[in-house]
């Protein structure tokens, strides 16, 4: 009965694999070696990617800089009104991406007062590489910060009350404490936010169509010169998104265990 439950559970989860990552063997069986060579090989062919990585590697950095302190602070309703900043965060995270980008426009852009203001420091938040770290922090930060907050709700505030109790100030505790604890569910956070970052679209091309990442670069391949050679930058997009999640799930796993 034992075996018969194994194997029943294997044959479902070779099911879920092809269900769920059909276009993945899709992708993969489009494309030849050659044709990824021949596309990634050409010259400034891996700029966008380049571009991405940069991008999406501030993105972060700012998202981690900004989002942790608040999802802590979230966590331990330490915030007036923490429930405001939570619905906020929520909308955010429901909004659809074109529809931040347009919205992006009517906030940063060069007519208004705060593009102006940017405008002042000789920099734009339209087609630029500023703008394109703008637009994917808008996109990534609800997934970082609502995932960092969960992170630290799970660790149990009497663990840092017994810390200060034992003498450490409280910078202390959240450092030799809370940080550890909470950093199973960080790096999922951490790597979510730099999978959404890295495939930003939908606010990217209103707010920052130049210059290409390899969501964009994909895109206009797409439409000049058609769904095969569009493929290889497909391929490329995944090698740099998916590493870091899949990483980081590894790990948080093994942490937990």
């Amino acid at each position: 009965m034992v075996r018969a439950r194994g194997v029943a559970s294997g044959i479902a989860a070779a099911l879920v694999w092809l269900v769920f990552l059909g276009p993945l063997w899709a992708l993969l069986a489009h494309l030849s070696l050659h044709s990824v060579v021949s596309a990634l090989s050409a010259p400034g062919a891996l700029d966008p990617m380049a571009i991405s990585v940069e991008a999406s590697a501030v993105s972060v950095v700012v998202l981690v800089a900004l989002g942790t302190p608040l999802a802590y602070l979230l966590a331990r309703d330490r915030l007036p009104g923490a429930r405001l900043w939570e619905s906020g965060l929520l909308v955010m995270l429901l909004m659809p991406p074109l529809v931040i980008g347009l919205l992006l426009v009517f906030m940063i852009g060069p007519a208004t007062p705060l593009g102006a203001l940017i405008a002042r420091v000789h920099l734009s938040a339209t087609n630029t590489f500023l703008a394109l770290v703008v637009a994917e922090i808008y996109e990534a930060a609800p997934y970082y910060v609502l995932g960092a907050q969960a992170a630290f709700t799970s660790v149990d505030p009497r663990l840092e009350q017994q810390a200060v109790l034992l003498g450490d100030p409280p910078r202390r505790t959240v450092r030799r404490v809370t940080l550890p604890l909470a950093a199973p569910g960080l790096a999922m956070a951490l790597a979510t936010a730099w999978a959404r970052a890295v495939g930003a679209f939908g606010a990217v091309i209103i707010v920052a169509y130049h210059p290409y990442g390899l969501p964009m670069k994909i895109w206009i391949t797409l439409n000049e010169t058609g769904l095969a050679s569009a493929l290889p930058f497909a391929l490329a997009l995944l090698v740099v998104a998916l590493p870091l999640p899949l990483a980081a799930y590894a790990w948080s796993r093994h942490a937990r265990r």
